[in-house]
């Protein structure tokens, strides 16, 4: 009774969260389907916290997390959306300098296109962006060693 009134009590987020992590070790292979039942009544039976890390403490939650199919969505998602925004910085960018280029070329006599210098430069870095945020062709090199 002294242990229990230690832990603090779980609460229904508590379990849900527990119940998924086991969802995702069955879906993972470190459960087999047996054992995850017998386990997510217990999650749903259970009255403290210390009771469902109990019940979790055998996974390696730390790898069932990393390997979440949402949460390396997610990554991606977010990899996608630094390269638009990468993408809209230098198309904001380019306007500028030929802006600038033109405004100078339409009021002299200097017609020299300097523009190409920054917007190649830039969009070298765009490029080189954007390829390293692209989905690895099936049996590529590099998504063997990112897979680990």
């Amino acid at each position: 009774m002294d242990q229990q009134l230690m832990t603090p009590r779980a609460g229904d987020r508590d379990r849900e969260r527990a119940a998924d992590r086991l969802g995702q070790a069955l879906a993972q292979g470190y459960l087999n389907l047996d054992e995850y039942e017998q386990r997510t009544q217990a999650v749903f039976g259970a009255h403290t916290t210390g009771e469902l890390d109990r019940i979790l403490a055998d996974l390696p939650l730390e790898r069932i997390r990393r390997a979440d199919p949402r949460r390396r969505a997610a990554r991606v998602e977010a990899a996608r959306r630094g390269v638009r925004l990468h993408l809209a910085a230098y198309l904001v960018m380019t306007v500028v300098v030929l802006t600038v280029w033109a405004a100078v070329a339409a009021t002299t006599d200097a017609t020299y296109f300097w523009p190409v210098w920054p917007i190649l430069g830039a969009g070298i870095g765009v490029l080189s962006h954007a390829l390293g945020v692209r989905p690895a062709a099936k049996g590529c090199v590099a998504e063997r060693f990112t897979a680990r």
